[in-house]
């Protein structure tokens, strides 16, 4: 009896030998599982330590490159607030004696035309004169005098208009931004530019002047910062000039009088009336795609080393987008024209 209870017993513990193997085996295969999950997770804890650490270091260099474009803005601000007073205070200083001459053209010309009366009469009066008189009307050819001295007098009078004129443009133009926005004249804003860039849009030796067609609409005052808003036309207009010029390159006067140069400037309402709309158009050589998707990019520029400082398309997207919290947008064709779209709210 006692063998085989020895047996059964032995029986009993390979059986049981048998699970525990089993289950070392489980043990050690869920282990190496366990080690080669264990590795996975290490290394991908790794790739994301070491992606954090990648975008921590982009996320400075962006931190960096924003500080420095804070800076430079800061610095331009500076500089346009103080030419702008400048601007404004010579603009100021040259409205002064043109004022006084202008003012004194119509008792000038009043003056002349009596003496001329005068001179009439003593000619009705004493027809026969002097041989010195009669050799000095000759000498001054009076009939001239006569004839152009009005002439004269009415180019001074344009001469002082058209003065005054660009003097009230350049304050209008540099009109000094506060804190807070005022309201402004968005047509007057768009005239003062143009008559500013003027010399650039008239006829040269190379090529005919640059038309200038404007559809203006009646628009209440804009809430808006006065001076940038200048800016940005005056970004967007010299732009345009710059683009018509370079598609006259190596053509004729005759060839470019067949397909004349043109601006087109158009102001209207949306359809809700809350803000206004703006479209600034020119025929010239257009921007390809690849470039209109980088044009508002800070620094960005087509412009070769030496010959300017880029389209100032950055700095006017800043003004409208982030300063009137408006709309800057572009729509071109190459070889057809280009057309900028601001869109800024009234209040």
């Amino acid at each position: 009896m006692e063998i085989l209870d020895y047996q059964q017993e032995i029986k009993e513990l390979k059986k049981i030998n048998r699970i525990l193997q089993k289950k070392l085996e489980r043990s050690e295969s869920d282990r190496i599982k366990l080690e080669e999950t264990n590795q996975k997770k290490e290394c991908l804890l790794r790739r994301v330590i070491d992606e954090l650490k990648e975008y921590q270091n982009k996320l400075e260099e962006r931190s960096h490159e924003l500080e420095i474009m804070l800076i430079n803005v800061q610095i331009m601000q500076n500089k346009m607030s103080t030419l702008g007073s400048m601007v404004a205070d010579v603009a100021h200083e040259i409205n002064n004696p043109v004022g006084f001459i202008a003012a004194n053209l119509t008792p000038a010309k009043e003056y002349i035309d009596n003496l001329l009366h005068l001179i009439d009469l003593y000619q009705q009066t004493y027809p026969k004169t002097s041989q010195q008189i009669q050799e000095t009307i000759e000498m001054i050819d009076l009939e001239y005098v006569r004839e152009d001295l009005p002439k004269l007098i009415s180019s001074m009078r344009e001469g002082t208009d058209r003065i005054s004129n660009i003097s009230h443009s350049l304050r209008t133009f540099s009109r000094a931004d506060t804190e807070q926005k005022t309201l402004f004249n968005i047509h007057e804003g768009i005239n003062s530019t143009l008559l500013i860039l003027k010399h650039r849009l008239q006829a040269n030796n190379i090529r005919p002047a640059i038309q200038v067609v404007k559809y203006y609409e009646e628009l209440p005052l804009v809430e808006c910062f006065s001076g940038q808003l200048n800016q940005v036309f005056m970004n967007l207009l010299a732009n345009a000039i710059d683009a018509l010029d370079e598609s006259t390159t190596g053509l004729n006067f005759n060839d470019i009088k067949l397909n004349y140069n043109q601006i087109t400037i158009q102001t209207t309402l949306t359809e809700n009336k809350n803000h206004v709309l703006i479209r600034i158009q020119d025929n010239g050589v257009g921007i390809s795609v690849d470039v209109q998707q980088k044009i508002f990019d800070h620094l960005f520029t087509t412009k070769p080393v030496g010959k300017g400082t880029g389209l100032g398309l950055s700095i006017a997207y800043q003004i409208i987008v982030q300063k009137h919290k408006g709309t800057l947008e572009v729509n071109s064709v190459l070889g057809k024209g280009s057309e900028f779209i601001i869109t800024i709210p009234i209040y």
